[in-house]
């Protein structure tokens, strides 16, 4: 179960789920905001003040978001140089 607020994991999971495809514009466009609330409300709230499953899932959340973007932990700066090809990686 979720914390109050958040976006529920069934909701979540049957979004993963359901191939971009089959949904419509509006069902895209809606996912996006919801998921950035539940980012930007995941990143407000301490881990120790949430339940044990929300906690994991955002722990999960977070690592899946830094392996696949970049991560939180470059800076600006570098993530602009890697999307222009100039780092050093």
């Amino acid at each position: 179960m979720s914390d109050a607020g958040r976006k529920d994991f069934t909701t979540k999971a049957k979004e993963e789920l359901t191939p971009d495809s089959t949904k419509s514009t509006q069902d895209k466009v809606k996912e996006t905001v919801t998921d950035t609330t539940d980012r930007t409300t995941r990143g407000l709230q301490t881990d120790d003040s949430k339940g044990v499953g929300q906690e994991t899932f955002d722990k999960t959340q977070r690592a899946s978001d830094n392996h696949g973007h970049g991560g939180a932990t470059g800076s600006i700066g570098d993530k602009v140089k890697g999307a222009l090809g100039l780092g050093g990686n």
